[in-house]
């Protein structure tokens, strides 16, 4: 579903597409997923989306951030809300899905061939309005984790779904030692 000649955007929705992978057992090489999709196409940008928590000394995420940064990717960040439930539980909300939307529309009149990395419904009305752009476009989750990480309607509504799992062996790398994978998993997963 790829032409060579294509002008293409990728639209990562950085938790969950962390979520996802982890859920399969293995990690984004994010460098090896910049050069499958150039690849592919004639890639304009990559985009990365996530929250950060600005008051802490150290956030686990900040080194993958910055690499980013440095080696071609487009960063759209902002800072997480911190607040206490109900329960008295510590809770982290930082959701990207306005910021992601804006972006692939504004950039939809340059591109043919959008890749949005992520399985969450809410991006279904998203897909629909840049395919009535002639924006073509592909959805990057999974059906093989247990729950699927993608709704149904967005798998649906995409011009093409491209499962996670298919693009281990090119774009995976072995998960990294527990403690690092469960401290970027509480990062990742409570933004």
């Amino acid at each position: 579903m790829f032409y060579k000649d294509e002008r293409l955007a990728l639209f990562i929705d950085g938790s969950n597409l962390y979520a996802a992978a982890k859920s399969l057992g293995f990690d984004i090489d994010y460098k090896l997923l910049r050069q499958e999709f150039m690849r592919r196409g004639k890639l304009l940008r990559a985009f990365y989306y996530t929250a950060l928590l600005e008051n802490d000394e150290y956030s686990p995420i900040r080194p993958l951030v910055d690499w980013l940064h440095y080696n071609g990717f487009s960063m759209v960040t902002k800072p997480a809300k911190e607040y206490t439930d109900s329960q008295g539980r510590r809770k982290v909300k930082g959701n990207m899905d306005i910021e992601l939307t804006v972006d692939a529309m504004e950039l939809a009149p340059r591109v043919d061939h959008i890749v949005i990395f992520s399985g969450d419904g809410d991006f279904r009305p998203l897909v629909e309005s840049l395919q009535r752009q002639g924006v073509r476009v592909s959805i990057v989750s999974t059906i093989r984790s247990q729950p699927p990480m993608i709704a149904d309607e967005l798998r649906r509504q995409a011009d093409n779904f491209i499962e996670l799992e298919d693009l281990r062996d090119v774009i995976g790398r072995p998960p990294r030692d527990n403690d690092q994978v469960e401290t970027r998993n509480r990062a990742e997963t409570s933004a």
